[in-house]
């Protein structure tokens, strides 16, 4: 009897001592510094794609979470290139429809270092800044998630669901050495019902947050090549049917073309949310887009904001031109690269059936590469994960409208979906239009007060969504 009362005494305990861990404050001044020089170290990895170099940025994070004792293990999908996965259990038997997984990619975009100011590998901290490419776009995410999964383990959270850190690769080039390499081969490591990825925003105006985006859906990325033919000669015969020519007049009559509106049910709750916070002529034409009088609204949404324009219809911009072997030789063909971002369910074929009848030449046509993206259904905005988000977007910014989105751009999330995962899109840092503007370009930055506000969004978010 004396030894039971015993056990259950110490087990008392250690229940006692655990809960008070649990309810000991973060410390915020210590973590912020440790994830600023986090950052400043991964940054200084250059993870240009191509060629990646992910694995030793996936060494590094793994190193530093089996410093605070987290286990992580390091799974290389090519030579020199990898991803690394840690876990906090919540119990012996992992349950995937539960798990939560903070996502995020360590690959980054070129640069020309001749138009930064700094080094643009070397984590620069200046005037409130720390600069480097990957700042915005997404190592910051990768180290908030990392911070996230350590001030969790240091204040020994009980957790009623397993949350899972996952930084992978080659995000930027499609994902098969990074996301996809990670659901085909390794699925029971990462295998979890909801997720927060990149995708969403903080839009943050006159030092007050404006509202806060959550990505609950995205655009599909196609590339179709519009190619001009016609017969070759000499260029001081100039001739009608000249390639150049007939690409020229192809791509002008695109340009000016719009594809027709067609608003999902995320974007008009975005632009529903959205009058909440705008000015009173702009908000009407929002609240009107259910009304008969929708197509001018959409007119006047669209030619307000080329973003907004891009949240309603199919796009396609022209990014890249090829003619030509010599300046004084009329090319046999010439060639555009138009990249297409498609709504959600739409047809690529039916878009180009679309565009050859706008281009109307017979010496034009258009090659659809393979698409690098599949398209996935939107994740709910019903769901506990989405509550969540709501609820620790208010406590942390008051007063900021919170609203589900469709972004313009491609993410991983994509591939969650597919699986059947409530993936969430967030930049979690407050930024304004200007500072968002720096993401792929040069100078390249992030503010630490941002930096580490941003943390302590995601911290409340993941904490209430994952605690007991």
């Amino acid at each position: 009897m004396l030894r039971r009362g015993a056990l259950i005494l110490l087990w008392a305990g250690l229940w006692g001592a655990a809960v008070v861990r649990a309810q000991a404050p973060v410390d915020w001044a210590r973590l912020n510094e440790e994830a600023t020089q986090w950052l400043a170290g991964l940054i200084r990895i250059n993870t240009t794609n191509p060629p990646g170099n992910e694995l030793e940025a996936a060494r590094y994070l793994a190193a530093i979470l089996e410093k605070e004792g987290i286990s992580a293990e390091v799974l290389e999908s090519a030579k020199g290139r990898g991803i690394v996965v840690a876990r906090l259990r919540s119990g012996p038997v992992p349950d995937p429809s539960r798990a939560l997984l903070l996502l995020g990619h360590t690959d980054v975009v070129g640069v020309d270092r001749a138009k930064w100011t700094v080094d643009p590998f070397g984590g620069v901290i200046k005037e409130g800044y720390l600069y480097g490419r990957g700042a915005l776009d997404m190592k910051s995410i990768v180290i908030a998630n990392l911070a996230v999964l350590v001030a969790l383990k240091r204040q020994g959270t009980r957790l009623s669901r397993d949350v899972i850190f996952l930084a992978e690769g080659d995000e930027e080039e499609g994902g098969v050495e990074g996301i996809q390499f990670a659901i085909e081969q390794h699925w029971e490591k990462i295998a979890a019902g909801f997720a927060i990825n990149e995708g969403g925003r903080v839009l943050a105006r006159g030092g007050k947050v404006q509202y806060v985006g959550i990505q609950a859906s995205e655009k599909v990325p196609v590339n179709v090549q519009v190619v001009a033919t016609g017969p070759a000669g000499h260029a001081s015969i100039p001739r009608k049917e000249n390639p150049v020519v007939r690409l020229a007049a192809a791509i002008a009559k695109i340009g000016a073309y719009d594809a027709p509106a067609r608003p999902n049910t995320v974007t008009r709750r975005y632009f529903e949310k959205l009058a909440e916070i705008e000015e009173p002529e702009m908000a009407k034409w929002m609240r009107a887009l259910e009304t008969q009088r929708e197509p001018l609204a959409i007119k006047r949404i669209s030619d307000a904001n080329p973003v907004w324009n891009a949240m309603l219809r199919n796009t396609m911009a022209p990014t890249i031109l090829q003619a030509g072997v010599r300046t004084n030789v009329i090319p046999s063909e010439a060639r555009a690269n138009l990249n297409i971002r498609l709504l959600p369910g739409e047809s690529v074929q039916e878009l180009v059936g679309e565009l050859q009848k706008v281009v109307s030449d017979p010496q034009v046509r258009f090659e659809i590469a393979p698409a690098s993206r599949q398209p996935a259904p939107p994740s709910s905005i019903d769901t506990e994960l989405y509550a969540a988000m709501e609820r620790a977007a208010q406590q942390t910014f008051p007063g900021a409208v919170v609203m589900p989105l469709m972004s313009t751009w491609a993410t991983d999330s994509a591939q969650l979906r597919l699986r059947q995962v409530q993936c969430y899109g967030i930049i979690p840092f407050p930024l304004t239009a200007e500072e968002e503007a720096r993401m792929h370009a040069d100078d390249e930055r992030i503010p630490l007060a941002a930096f580490h506000k941003g943390i302590e969004f995601l911290y409340r978010i993941v904490e209430s969504f994952a605690r007991q």
